[in-house]
């Protein structure tokens, strides 16, 4: 019996010209502003957290202390948000032919374990105070938490002006965690003050932990698909398929793969099943054309063959076209 073999068929591998602003990172006239953003926005937040820490710890307020925590923490993300920029700027190398846009990726994962970390360790110590209450000096907490939402709210106008990556919007998810931080501690130092009445500190500490979870964990789980080379959230992998078959010339798609090269990219490689070899330019053209246009995929792979596909590929073939 005689064996098809395709290796030494040629494949079509396209590196797009520079991407698009609709579906790259972050167009280069774009990263100094996303440079400086981040700069500012640590200089903001590791600057109030110490101020945050130290009243806190005077006045004995959780809320406070909780939010000086959160402040601590988005120092550290932003400035792993603000490594991971620089070492994303890094041109591909021999080591690295896709570049290091995934970094991005990567301080996004560890900033959303993080702020997970911190938000059961705020849980934990709000139900001690709660089962051991402690006094707590309202008017202090009052005055701190004001000057750190405006802290916050300075902070998070200026990353959202800068947001396009999941880094920068990982960044972002901190600060606006903050704000809530900040916004439970003012609440809490006004009820103390006026009423006396301290359980409100813990309380609210754990009603702003629990609303960060939601927020934490969309991001964890965006970040771990993209770190899995998964199918981008926004693209129907069927839908790609049945695509490509309806390309003239093509009979039908196998060996499919389509994944996230970092957070705004993607990338798909398949094989081409092709009526006719002599076609293939005209064929390949369409293609690209097709999954860049309607998809936004511009890093693409394409091998024809004009044998059936080996036994066990999923096969997807073309579909009728409905006359109606």
């Amino acid at each position: 019996m005689r064996t098809h073999h395709h290796h030494h068929v040629p494949h079509a591998h396209r590196h797009a010209p520079p991407p698009k602003p609709a579906h790259a990172h972050a167009p280069p006239a774009r990263a100094p502003a996303v440079w400086k953003a981040l700069s500012w926005a640590l200089v903001f937040t590791g600057g109030f957290g110490v101020v945050e820490a130290v009243g806190g710890w005077l006045a004995g307020s959780l809320a406070l202390l909780s939010d000086a925590g959160h402040m601590f923490t988005d120092t550290a993300s932003l400035g792993l948000a603000l490594f991971a920029q620089w070492i994303a700027r890094r041109p591909p190398s021999a080591r690295a032919t896709y570049g290091y846009a995934r970094a991005e990726v990567l301080a996004a994962f560890v900033n959303a374990l993080a702020l997970l970390a911190l938000v059961v360790f705020i849980v934990v110590e709000a139900v001690q105070r709660m089962l051991a209450p402690q006094p707590v000096a309202g008017g202090v907490v009052l005055i701190i938490a004001l000057a750190g939402m405006g802290v916050n709210v300075a902070s998070a106008w200026i990353l959202s002006r800068a947001a396009g990556s999941l880094n920068t919007r990982s960044a972002l998810l901190h600060v606006l965690s903050d704000l809530l931080g900040s916004v439970a501690a003012v609440i809490a130092g006004g009820v103390i003050m006026f009423t006396g009445w301290t359980p409100i500190d813990p309380i609210l500490s754990i009603f702003v932990s629990l609303l960060i979870v939601h927020s934490t964990w969309r991001l964890l789980v965006q970040s771990t698909g993209v770190l899995m080379e998964g199918v981008p959230a926004h693209l129907d992998f069927e839908e790609v398929g049945r695509a490509l078959t309806q390309v003239a010339g093509v009979s039908a798609v196998h060996d499919l793969h389509v994944w996230q090269m970092s957070s705004d990219r993607a990338a798909l490689s398949a094989h081409l099943l092709i009526r006719e070899p002599a076609q293939w330019p005209q064929t390949l053209a369409a293609a690209q054309r097709l999954l860049e246009e309607r998809f936004a995929i511009d890093h693409v792979t394409l091998q024809p063959t004009w044998h059936q596909a080996p036994a066990g590929k999923r096969i997807i073939p073309v579909l009728p076209v409905s006359s109606g």
